[in-house]
């Protein structure tokens, strides 16, 4: 195979996988894992993909960092409020919670206020600030303070929600796509939210339409395994109605 055929191929092979390792188009395409690696020189030269630490995504994928917790709060905020009054809903009084950190799940927080004896389990410190003077017991996870956020993180995190069975969970994300899932831009929060996800018996997924169809780099959970899906009406959900058992669309004017 000629090298330029090979380029387009891994740009069709992109274009369907959404994200790869050199190693998996070596493997793809019968070569060493140099030769791909020259291959991916060019292409970024060339502004078609974009290298990520272990691999390559299609620029545009539009993989990106996330803001800072500040600028993330202030941003697409009716649709924010909408999800998390939505969700809201799904919550009776003595449920227990894992409601993971982010600014939609804040505005969650915010909705659960009035509910009666909940318990709660959250990484987020303003979470458990907003819940401080309810009659919910909170529950924070403890973990490594992350500077322009208010997440706990790491080892004692995801250790310390091994140790509890939760009946929902309420979890935020950077990104989802109906083919690939729940995905991050950042390797060391994936454990924390495959373990809420794990220790939960129905997991509801909170994010505004902006981080739709999006892949980032690291896989954190199978959209199956996502029992609800609470989003706005700002972009086609047809695809993810298809692979999710229920979705749920808020219109933001209604939040103004």
């Amino acid at each position: 195979m000629l090298p330029a055929e090979r380029e387009q191929n891994i740009i069709s092979y992109l274009k369907k996988h959404k994200t790869a390792t050199v190693h998996t188009l070596a493997a793809e395409f019968n070569v060493h894992d140099a030769t791909i690696r020259r291959d991916l020189i060019k292409l970024e030269q060339y502004n078609q993909i974009r290298r990520t630490h272990g691999g390559v995504v299609l620029n545009s994928t539009d993989v990106s960092s996330e803001l800072n917790f500040d600028d993330r709060e202030t941003t697409n905020y009716y649709e924010k409020l909408g999800i998390g009054q939505k969700a809201a809903e799904f919550v009776n009084d003595g449920d227990t919670l894992i409601i993971d950190s982010g600014s939609t799940t804040l505005q969650f927080a915010r909705a659960i206020v009035h509910k009666q004896n909940l318990t709660v389990i959250t990484n987020d410190i303003h979470i458990a600030s907003v819940l401080r003077s309810t009659n919910h017991r909170v529950i924070v996870t403890g973990g490594v303070l992350y500077h322009n956020n208010y997440v706990l993180n790491g080892f004692i995190t995801t250790q310390t929600l091994q140790s509890f069975n939760s009946m929902k969970a309420f979890i935020a994300t950077p990104a989802l796509d109906a083919v690939k899932g729940m995905t991050h831009y950042s390797e060391e929060f994936i454990a924390a939210k495959r373990q809420m996800v794990e220790q939960a018996h129905e997991v509801y997924l909170l994010t505004d339409s902006t981080k739709l169809d999006k892949v980032a780099f690291y896989q954190v959970s199978p959209i199956e395994k996502i029992d609800t899906l609470i989003t706005d009406n700002q972009h086609d959900l047809s695809a993810y109605r298809e692979v999710c058992s229920n979705v749920l669309a808020i219109d933001p004017k209604d939040y103004e």
